[in-house]
């Protein structure tokens, strides 16, 4: 059983999958910080707010001795538009990707078509002439 274990980790799908998560872990970081860091506080010009802090408060929650709001109920758009933002990144990325390494893959050639000839019927009519003249 360990034999088969050892044998199925070692594939090449395998080890091609794990190294794919990690990249697109990273890769994933790559555009947090991007939209994170560039396009928020673009979006955020137009708001005139930090894009990610955007909220729409549906209680008003109160102040307690800390200085910190207690029972506020908001619905955070801001953060949840930013992580639309880089899911729409990271998804046409990992399209192009795709679409750049199937350009590469070769392509099937077409198989040959059958040498034009005669058909069937007609070489089974050459051979009937063929053997009526025999006779």
């Amino acid at each position: 059983m360990l034999k088969e274990f050892k044998d199925f980790a070692m594939k090449g799908n395998l080890i091609d999958i794990a190294i794919g998560f990690v990249m697109g872990a990273a890769f994933k970081q790559v555009v947090t910080s991007f939209t994170g860091g560039i396009v928020s506080p673009l979006i955020g010009l137009i708001f005139e707010a930090d894009f990610k802090k955007l909220k729409w408060i549906v209680k008003e929650g109160t102040l307690n001795d800390a200085g910190e709001i207690v029972g506020q109920v908001a619905v955070l758009y801001g953060d949840f538009l930013t992580n639309v933002i880089d899911f729409i990144i990271v998804a046409f990325v990992m399209f192009m990707v795709v679409k750049a390494v199937n350009s590469t893959k070769k392509k099937e050639e077409p198989k040959p078509e059958a040498p034009k000839g005669p058909t069937q019927e007609e070489l089974l009519a050459q051979i009937r002439d063929l053997l009526a003249k025999q006779k």
